[in-house]
């Protein structure tokens, strides 16, 4: 489910509901839940000074409903499935208006910008942290962000 929570950046809500059901029926999570919203900078900042003592909007964030636990390994899709379906993931939340900054800086359409931040926020609630895992999440990621034609 995606909510749009903010009113700054236009956004085809549809378009990434069917890139994360993509994701999930790509990942084997198809009976998984999970919540993007889509929330304005002044949101994120608070989000982000309280939940990780940063100052600043950020363009995703990721709030895995159950504890840390080891990363889901992706090397099959049944592997996946019996390690992550049937429960809720828990949230990602996106804010667009720095997205699209990003996406300027890096050469990218918004769209495509959206669709990696979705990709890197449900692996983040898979157990994935590209801050601690020696460039696994981000080895992963790059894989799965060719496979979407996300490069």
């Amino acid at each position: 489910m995606i909510l749009n929570q903010q009113r700054e950046v236009r956004v085809a809500r549809r378009t990434l509901e069917s890139f994360l059901r993509r994701v999930k029926r790509e990942l084997g999570l198809q009976k998984s839940d999970v919540t993007v919203c889509l929330v304005s900078d002044k949101t994120m900042a608070r989000l982000n000074v309280s939940f990780r003592k940063k100052k600043g909007p950020t363009d995703v964030l990721s709030f895995p409903f159950a504890e840390p636990r080891r990363p889901v390994r992706l090397r099959r899709k049944a592997d996946a499935a019996r390690s992550a379906d049937c429960e809720y993931l828990g949230d990602i939340a996106i804010s667009p208006t720095t997205a699209r900054r990003y996406a300027k800086k890096n050469g990218r359409h918004l769209a495509s910008e959206l669709r990696v931040l979705i990709l890197h926020g449900v692996l983040h609630l898979l157990g994935y942290d590209h801050e601690t895992d020696r460039g696994e999440m981000e080895r992963i990621e790059e894989r799965l962000r060719k496979r979407f034609g996300l490069t």
